[in-house]
């Protein structure tokens, strides 16, 4: 019964996720997707949300975060000079589970702090900036992100609603070539202007311009208007989120989960040579192990 009663949540939870908003993923990806796996927490995030349910959000319910627009500049030569070293880079490892797909298409990262204190790294390079938003609890994750000319990022939902997104212009081609479109709703950014939106619509991002596209890219907390939530979503981020943290160079710390990506991550390689060799046996193997696995948790 108990086992009926958890797998009619997950089920129930996952139709909202997945209707949710006017896009949607196709429904085999997202069965497997990680937004499904987190279907029932979001859901209490979602209905125990003080801001709308829409994919933009009025800045205006974030008075702690206009410190940030008002120090964009000395926040943008920071990341200049990152840039200028190369900083700004995609993992040199298979340590950075979260955003492994999106390198393959030219996006890169330095991570300023994720879910606890700052990097080291990111305290050597970015002193200021770190400081910044040290004084800014709903602040839980913080890095500088490019996307080069001619890169995108296809559609997808990120996994935990406990967060929302902030993106603030550093370095774009303030043009409406640049952009991305959270729920079919389109953005371009623009230099020292701040957007706040909610990541787990389905949104993707596209830079068409011959200029590189440098952002400062936050997670806030969502607020939440009862305290199980808000302990639920601290749970949340002291662990399963904590365990994502990637590393900028060998000083900082490897999450857990990441650790464990490293790991398997030559296992998936041969699921994506099969799948280039033949797509029919690649899809077959996976579902039958997906269905072995599902048994396995019912029976």
């Amino acid at each position: 019964m108990l086992v009926f009663i958890i797998i009619s949540i997950f089920v129930l939870s996952t139709i909202y996720v997945h209707n949710r908003g006017k896009l949607k993923l196709k429904i085999q990806r997202q069965i497997l997707d990680h937004s499904t796996f987190f279907a029932p927490v979001n859901c209490l995030m979602y209905f125990s949300s003080e801001v709308e349910n829409k994919p933009y959000i009025d800045l205006e319910k974030f008075p702690e975060l206009k410190v940030i627009e008002e120090n964009w500049e000395m926040i943008r030569d920071e990341a200049v000079a990152l840039q200028s070293s190369e900083q700004i880079k995609s993992s040199e490892k298979y340590n950075d589970a979260g955003f492994n797909s999106f390198f393959r298409r030219g996006w890169k990262r330095f991570y300023l702090k994720w879910y606890h204190g700052p990097l080291p790294s990111a305290l050597e390079k970015c002193p200021k900036t770190v400081e910044l938003i040290s004084n800014i609890p709903s602040v839980k994750a913080a890095m500088f992100a490019a996307l080069p000319s001619g890169s995108s990022l296809h559609p997808h939902r990120d996994p935990y609603a406990g967060s929302l997104r902030y993106h603030l212009g550093l370095v774009t081609p303030n043009s409406d070539d640049c952009a991305i479109y959270v729920d079919g709703e389109k953005y371009s950014w623009r230099d020292g202007e701040a957007v706040m939106f909610d990541e787990t619509f389905v949104h993707r991002a596209e830079n068409k311009t011959e200029h590189n596209r440098i952002i400062f890219f936050c997670d806030i907390e969502r607020p939440t208007n009862n305290i199980f939530a808000r302990i639920i979503n601290k749970i949340f981020s002291a662990t399963m989120a904590r365990a994502t943290q990637s590393p900028n160079t060998e000083a900082d710390k490897t999450g857990f989960l990441n650790k464990v990506f490293g790991l398997v991550y030559p296992i998936r390689k041969v699921g994506k040579n099969l799948k280039s060799y033949n797509r029919s046996l690649y899809y077959l193997v996976k579902w039958l192990l997906i269905g072995l696995v599902l048994y396995a948790i019912i029976f």
